[in-house]
């Protein structure tokens, strides 16, 4: 990032110094290192950036569970809201098929049981995806769990868990399903 007098500047948009001269938009883009330096413009580092949805700022977590204080208020936590996130999708996945169950309701009618196979498979991951969110210890498990890889590369282990390695002393690695992640939605019909 490009800072003039601690102020930010943007490559592309023209700028005034406090002296008030004034530099065109193509100026940054176009100047040396040598040019940008003698104005007083300096290079730092751009800001760390974080995930707002599970972060105040860097390194500040929010906090995981419901926080009740002495006035009876409660705040929620990311799991509360991440589960209610879960019940979400589940309605949103249930909610093509809703129709078949009324027309069956209604006309007294059976539903074809590859319906009811699914709409029980999406209502059993919504439970246990549930069950895991709660089951998380930290903002950085409960984030993995919810948009951590399909799959990790990990050093294999022997039958005692020790890591395995090759003839050159290199550890030998594997590819494997990640064990952290949430359990899958069923795949739509």
């Amino acid at each position: 990032m490009l800072k003039l007098d601690n102020k930010p500047l943007s490559y592309d948009r023209a700028f005034t110094d406090a002296a008030g001269i004034q530099y065109p938009a193509n100026w940054l883009r176009l100047s040396s290192v040598e040019e940008k330096t003698a104005i007083g413009i300096t290079e730092v580092a751009d800001p760390a950036t974080y995930d707002q949805r599970f972060y105040w700022g860097v390194d500040n977590p929010k906090q995981l569970n419901d926080v009740t204080d002495e006035d009876g208020n409660t705040t929620t936590g990311l799991k509360t809201q991440w589960k209610a996130t879960q019940s979400q999708i589940c309605d949103s996945l249930l909610t093509p098929s809703d129709w078949r169950v009324t027309r069956a309701a209604e006309l007294g009618q059976g539903v074809a049981s590859k319906w009811l196979t699914y709409r029980g498979a999406v209502r059993s991951a919504c439970n246990t995806r549930q069950t895991e969110i709660n089951a998380v210890a930290d903002v950085p498990a409960l984030i993995e769990l919810l948009f951590g890889q399909p799959t990790i590369t990990r050093q294999q282990t022997d039958s005692e868990g020790n890591g395995v390695v090759d003839s050159d002393g290199n550890p030998v690695m594997e590819t494997v399903a990640n064990p952290a992640i949430a359990t899958a939605w069923p795949t739509p019909i």
